[in-house]
């Protein structure tokens, strides 16, 4: 079962509902290692030459893969599993964070008053900011709510709720505390610019601050700020990472636009976010990195790769369908190095990396020999 560190943000699921996420955690599990593979098979011997007897030539695209792929039973049958488990995944992290909703609400308050002193983090909520469309037009990932809807007065349950769930998501490949993003866009860091030494660093879309955190332990004598649209997750990151005694400073900001100072960061990064946004807000962030960093600050954003040929990226494309990525297929075929020229970057300042990441630890074996995009430049 997928390992999390459990700390005082986190309900403690009793035994019925353990046995659900430990049901919820398998089946997924059998999903991506038994049975989705066999879509591969189902393309190669089936679908494809099927295509090709009817139209005389390959299918050109993954659109022209998606109209074909979705006839056959297999995929179907696949597909709907698939969408069946993130429903039950959410649903196996709710209960046990909607009967104890109230205390957790407590301690994030309680963490919230002792906070603000001399090596703490601190909090700054915007309840005037206005949710981007991209954002609040569906639940990502399914999760009901999102990320921004408030159930009750100084709601956390969507950070709770979350944390959980996409540890659960990836099958403890995360890391205990959900890692692994911050992880490999570190050792990118460490590997690429040695002597790189931040000062002053900014996690864009931050959400639980899991990553934040990452950096901030990393490198203890910089300021690590934190930014999101989404309040409930904010309150949740900030009183996490409190109660893993690790500061950090959070603010609810659109990363489109932030109210810092120009110049004012040695680092400025994102984990797996780019591809939540839209085609317009894209290179308004990449833009607001380049006003933010200082002189020769560096820029870094993790993305995931989108397959190479048409079937995979098909493959990873399932989620913008199904799982509300609305925007990832749109990445599929997006110039990341145009874009950030678009947000004033200069072209030979600017690196798009694959990168295969070398961790030691046990449980990111996920991410050993698989290739990450890294958009990576200069001030």
């Amino acid at each position: 079962m997928p390992v999390f560190n459990r700390h005082a943000m986190q309900p403690v699921p009793n035994l019925d509902e353990q046995a659900r996420q430990d049901f919820v955690s398998s089946l997924r599990a059998h999903l991506s290692g038994r049975l989705m593979p066999g879509a591969y098979k189902v393309y190669e011997n089936r679908v494809e030459p099927g295509f090709r007897a009817a139209n005389g030539r390959p299918p050109h695209d993954h659109d022209e893969v998606r109209k074909a792929m979705t006839q056959d039973p297999f995929y179907q049958f696949w597909s709907a599993m698939q969408r069946r488990s993130q429903e039950l995944l959410w649903e196996s992290v709710i209960d046990p964070t909607e009967r104890q909703l109230s205390k957790l609400i407590e301690t994030s308050k309680a963490i919230t008053r002792n906070a603000g002193g001399a090596g703490r983090g601190t909090l700054r909520l915007d309840p005037s900011l206005p949710l981007p469309r991209y954002h609040a037009a569906v639940d990502i990932h399914l999760q009901p709510g999102g990320y921004h809807t408030e159930f009750a007065e100084d709601d956390v349950a969507a950070g709770v709720v979350y944390d959980k769930g996409i540890n659960l998501y990836m099958g403890g490949a995360l890391g205990a505390e959900n890692n692994l993003m911050g992880d490999i866009l570190l050792a990118y860091l460490r590997e690429k610019h040695p002597d790189f030494r931040p000062k002053k660093i900014l996690d864009l879309g931050c959400a639980i601050g899991n990553s934040s955190v990452v950096w901030a332990r990393a490198f203890p004598e910089a300021e690590v700020y934190g930014v999101d649209v989404a309040a409930p997750v904010l309150r949740y990151a900030h009183a996490r990472a409190e109660a893993l005694g690790v500061p950090v400073h959070f603010s609810q900001q659109n990363a489109e636009r932030t109210d810092f100072a120009e110049a004012s960061f040695d680092l400025v990064l994102s984990h797996i976010v780019l591809h939540e946004t839209s085609k317009s807000a894209l290179p308004r962030i990449l833009g607001e990195c380049h006003r933010l960093l200082s002189v020769e600050g560096l820029m870094l954003h993790l993305e995931i790769p989108r397959g190479k040929s048409i079937i995979e990226k098909f493959m990873h494309n399932w989620e913008s369908y199904n799982n509300n990525e609305t925007f990832s297929r749109f990445m599929t075929g997006i110039d990341l190095k145009a874009e950030a020229i678009k947000g004033h970057f200069a072209p030979e300042r600017i690196v798009v990396d694959e990168f295969a990441p070398k961790l030691d630890v046990a449980q990111m074996n996920y991410a050993e020999n698989f290739f990450w995009k890294i958009l990576a430049a200069r001030r």
